[in-house]
């Protein structure tokens, strides 16, 4: 008796079935990812304004110093971003990914 046919499609389907599962827990794994390194950000900054004067809060400042404005006439918008990245805030960063690779 051969029934290659038959016992090969639930096989496939199980596969495309497992693969679809990985990806979207892949989705939210990454998204763990990125608030642990944004939790990271945030402890480093808290440490590097408790710890004032030490080294932990040296870092250097990215972005735009002065906000760029856009008038529209009936409605003005002002577009700003700045990054301040201190060795506390490296810390956490690091100290995040620890936590990730532990819970992953």
């Amino acid at each position: 008796m051969e029934d290659g046919g038959s016992r090969g499609a639930p096989h496939r389907i199980r596969k495309v079935y497992t693969k679809e599962r990985r990806g979207s827990s892949l989705k939210r794994i990454n998204w763990v990812l990125v608030v642990l390194v944004l939790i990271g950000f945030v402890i480093g900054r808290f440490i590097g304004t408790y710890f004032d004067g030490t080294f932990l809060n040296y870092g250097q400042n990215f972005g735009l110093s002065s906000p760029v404005e856009l008038n529209l006439g009936f409605i003005i918008l002002t577009f700003g971003l700045e990054f301040n990245i201190t060795i506390a805030s490296v810390i956490g960063v690091i100290i995040s990914f620890v936590v990730y690779r532990f819970i992953r």
